[in-house]
């Protein structure tokens, strides 16, 4: 028994080979990159969900404290309620510079960061 394969068909298996290879590198590469998005995401959401319990805590207590100096204790919460209104005043004016710049930036690196691996080992 002979295997008559011309060329022509191997040409076209190796393609399809080639192809199929090619698209399921192509799926993992983007559960790969999903997967380190979605657990830098989670990281900084716990961080977040941390600091804002502090914040909340904090903001209470030196509230009651301010407060306390002031003689009423409705005072201190005043007192602090404008200071959060100045850094959100700040956060919304200078916001996109602060905030979204380095968002877009850490992304970025994030989804190019295995392409440039590949490039260097080349």
């Amino acid at each position: 028994m002979e295997n008559n394969v011309t060329p022509i068909e191997l040409l076209f298996q190796r393609a399809e080979d080639y192809s199929k290879t090619t698209f399921t590198l192509l799926k993992l590469n983007a559960v790969d990159k999903s997967a380190n998005m979605f657990s830098y995401l989670m990281i900084k959401l716990t961080l977040l969900l941390v600091f804002t319990l502090f914040l909340l805590t904090f903001s209470i207590g030196l509230s009651l404290w301010i407060g306390e100096l002031l003689g009423k204790s409705y005072y201190g919460f005043f007192v602090v309620a404008a200071l959060y209104s100045l850094g959100g005043l700040l956060v919304y004016i200078f916001g996109s510079n602060w905030i979204g710049t380095p968002v877009r930036t850490a992304v970025i690196a994030e989804l190019l960061k295995k392409e440039d691996h590949e490039r260097a080992t080349r």
